[in-house]
Parts: structure tokens; sequence; C-alpha cells
């Protein structure tokens, strides 16, 4: 969409996309850095010297970028460069890991010798050759971020800054952020498997605050994905001034909603926060295999009415949570977690894998070589259902309408959450009336989910660059929904 939207394509990402990675490619890239055939046999050999059932390198070269302009000028800039590898030993349900950035034969060896002490029993043998697995390129860059300077960026960041100025008198600050990303990761595995992926990431963030008859508001917008400088089209551009300049007017007309219990309507787009928050935490296998989410004993039971079904899916293109292969080695891949209202299997890595006796499902996510993998969420959404989402706002007499979220709690276990609706509006006779802001919600996510009895037609990905935090690692997400119905949530407003 030339707004920047990205809408849902079920198997978009099974159209031209290419097996173009391989892992001697990786070889090929981190050659450069002293890696080879002998250092992953001396390395595997420390590894599996005490008898694990299994181990893996995880190889990352990441060159990052941020700068940002406050008022028209530059107030940072700075990149980042991370080098090193992680193993992982397993030995029935226990993890041994080490890491280093330097990658020398005997520095990596060290690292695997330390990772090792996870198991005591007969060395196994490592393996003596190893196999490139072909890979599908779901997000081909065009412009990579190696060949953008900053003297190709400064001309969009500015055009920002100054569009959001001349759109409303009332704004009185502008700051932009902007980062880019070129990643490389190297996973190989003790049966001689070897995965490389290419994987590029940006981000432009922009924050207005505007003043009226004394009062101030200010609001943010963002937009990301896997592309390279190509993504930041003429129309992008110009969306994201228009909408942060929006979203900030709105707030001087808008109030908290009052107090009470009503039906709420999620929004198409970034109510999927909800969704991720609320409810796929608890669809992450570890979670259940230790007992902890609500969902652990519920498989193959119904959780949600028909009109439901919620996919957790790595293949969309150009997405900020696509990966073409996880950080274990496993081909992403459409996960189908509730279907037609019916809990159908959980996200899994290996180690959640092998305890509930399947295959593992391509959410082995971690945040960087210094950082083990846990299942972790990729694009999670929901699908549209059969309902025009106006039909859905008249069916309400009087409630809520959620247009836009900013902060919140979760209990993962429970799934009892609180989020602030930053923008929306009040239901009244079946329209959209009163302008609202700064609204609490509060409730469980299982209940949300028994009580959602309307699926719009209307399924959006929100546009911006959503990171998902768990156990002290942050990895790049998207989320999304259409347009639903909640029968009723708590709405902490304001009385009278």
């Amino acid at each position: 969409m030339d707004d920047g939207t990205t809408h849902m394509s079920r198997h978009a990402a099974e159209h031209g996309a290419q097996a173009t990675r391989s892992g001697e490619d990786g070889l090929a890239w981190f050659g450069r850095f002293g890696v080879d055939r002998q250092m992953l046999r001396t390395a595997f050999d420390k590894a599996l010297s005490r008898g694990a059932d299994w181990a893996e390198l995880f190889f990352e070269h990441r060159v990052s970028h941020h700068l940002g302009l406050e008022d028209g000028a530059v107030n940072r800039a700075y990149t980042a460069v991370a080098l090193g590898v992680g193993v992982r030993v397993v030995k029935g349900d226990q993890t041994g890991y080490a890491y280093t950035e330097e990658l020398t034969r005997e520095a990596v060896a060290d690292a695997a010798g330390i990772a090792a002490v996870v198991a005591d029993g007969p060395a196994r043998d490592g393996p003596t050759a190893f196999t490139a697995t072909p890979l599908p390129d779901r997000y081909p860059v065009k412009q990579p971020w190696s060949s953008v300077g900053v003297a190709e960026k400064m001309p969009v960041l500015t055009r920002i800054n100054e569009g959001v100025f001349a759109r409303d008198p009332r704004v009185v600050k502008v700051q932009v952020g902007f980062a880019d990303s070129q990643g490389a990761i190297l996973v190989v595995d003790s049966t001689g498997r070897m995965s490389f992926d290419r994987q590029p990431m940006t981000r432009m963030t922009v924050s207005c605050t505007a003043e009226n008859g004394g009062r101030r508001e200010s609001n943010f917008h963002n937009l990301a994905g896997r592309e390279g400088f190509e993504f930041f089209t003429d129309a992008r551009v110009e969306h994201l001034a228009d909408e942060v300049v929006a979203r900030t007017a709105f707030l001087f007309e808008a109030t908290p909603a009052p107090a009470g219990t009503f039906p709420v309507v999620l929004g198409a787009g970034s109510s999927g926060i909800l969704l991720h928050e609320a409810i796929g935490h608890g669809m992450e296998a570890d979670f259940n295999r230790k007992g902890i989410s609500v969902y652990s004993d519920k498989l193959g039971e119904m959780i949600a009415p028909r009109e439901v079904t919620i996919v957790d899916d790595g293949t969309q293109p150009h997405t900020r949570g696509a990966i073409n292969v996880d950080d274990e080695g496993v081909e992403a891949q459409r996960t189908v977690l509730v279907e037609e209202g019916r809990l159908r299997t959980y996200m899994h890595d290996r180690i959640s894998a092998k305890h509930y006796g399947v295959e593992p499902t391509g959410n082995g996510r971690r945040q960087s070589f210094r950082h083990p993998p846990v299942p972790r969420m990729r694009n999670t959404y929901m699908l549209p259902g059969p309902h025009d989402p106006e039909e859905i706002i008249r069916s309400v007499k009087k409630g809520v309408y959620a247009q836009t979220f900013t902060n919140g709690q979760v209990m993962i276990g429970a799934g009892d959450f609180t989020f602030y609706i930053k923008t929306g509006y009040l239901i009244e006779d079946g329209k959209l009336t009163r302008p609202i802001k700064d609204t609490n919600i509060i409730g469980n996510g299982p209940q949300v989910l028994a009580d959602t009895d309307m699926v719009g037609d209307d399924f959006a990905f929100d546009e911006g660059g959503w990171t998902c935090g768990k156990d002290g690692q942050s990895v790049p997400v998207s989320l999304g929904m259409p347009t639903v119905r909640v029968k009723s949530i708590t709405v902490g407003g304001v009385n009278g």
C-alpha cells in the first residue's frame, strides 16, 4: 500500500520467494572473520566431549546505525557492531551456554568446553561433514544499508521534520529517530546442518509536541520493516508526517472515557498488541511446558468462538517479524495456533518440541549471540472474519472504540492485563462520538478471547516497529488483527 500499511496475504511469501541463501554462503561470509570447517569440527568435539545430546553454534555479525534529529539539528548519531558466536549444549532438559566475541579456533573451542559442563558422560563424535540448507529470501533488498551513508539519510529526516512543522502551526517540537541494521547469522548444529541468513531492518520514529492555549500534547508514530533504503518512499514519508500530526492534534479534543464495564471494539491493526501480550505469550511452549500458562492444559479445546483463528507467521514478506530461518536453524513457517476457536498447538523451539513430541515451529529466537534461544513470537495476528466494521460499531449501544494503544502490563500465567488506549472514541447508539485518550482497560486475555463475538473483514498489520521483551531479551515482531467486538471489558476511565 502507498501509505505504508502492510495488509495480510496468507500465502504471499510462497509466491516469488526463491531459495537463494545457504550455509555455504554463511561460511563465505564469516570466513572473513576466521570461521572455517576446522573451527566448527574443533568446537563440536569440545561441545560433545561430555556426552551431550545435541550442540549448536550461532554466529552473528550485525552492523547498526542510529541517527537522531531534534528541531532540525542532529542530536545523536552512532554505529554499533556485533560480532561473535554463542555455543549451546543440551543434555536432557539442561542447557549449557557460553559465548565469545573472539572468533579464533581456540576461543570458540574454549566457549564450547564451558557450555559442555552441563553434561556428564562419555564423549560423542561430532560431525565430520556439514550440509548447507537452502532457504527462501522473504526480504530482498534493493538498496542495502552498507551502501547508504548519512548524506543520503539526512534529506529524509529533514523532510519529515519540516513537514511536521508545516502541517500545523501549533507544533512546537519535533524529534525524528532513524535506525537501520544489516545482520548476518550462521547456525550450525551437531548433525552437520548449516543455515545462513542476512537480515535487514529499518525503523523511523517521529514524535511531535503541539501547544494550544497554554496546553501541550505529545504523540508519536513510526514505520518499520525488513527492507533497505528503498523502504522510505515519498508516500511513506508523507504518511508518517501526516499521521503524527493528526494523532497529536486529536488529543486536544479528547478526554478520558467514563469508567465502567462496556463492550469494547478493538480497531484493526494496532489492537493486535493486546492479542500479542495478553494471549500470544501464553501460547509460547516454554510457559506451557512449565505449567505457567493458563493454556497448558487446553490443547485441542475450544478457547474462543469459531470466528476466531490466530496464527503466528514468520513468512510475511518484509514485515518486521519476518524471518527466513529461526535462531536454531529451523525454517520459518506459518503456525496456526487457534483454528476456528480451538487451540491447535503452541509456538515451539527445539527443546519444547522434543518435550511434546512434535516438530519445532521455527519460533526459537534470541536477541543476539550472547543469549540462548527461547520460544518467541514473530508476526502474530487474528485472521479476518465475516463482519463489516461498520456493522460491528452499529451493534454497540454504549461502549468504547480503541484505536491506538500505549503502555501496558500483563501477567503471563493468567493473562491478566492493563493497557492504555492512547486514542479512541466513545460509541453511543451505534456511532463513534466523543474522542477519548489515556484510558486504561483492565481484563483477562483468555476471557477477552472467549468474549470476542464479532470479527471484522478488514484485517491490517500494524505498520510500526514493535519490540517484544522476554527473559531479558528483546526481538523485533509484528502484529495485527481485524476490527473485533469484545462483549465487555472493564474501562478504568473517570466517574461521573
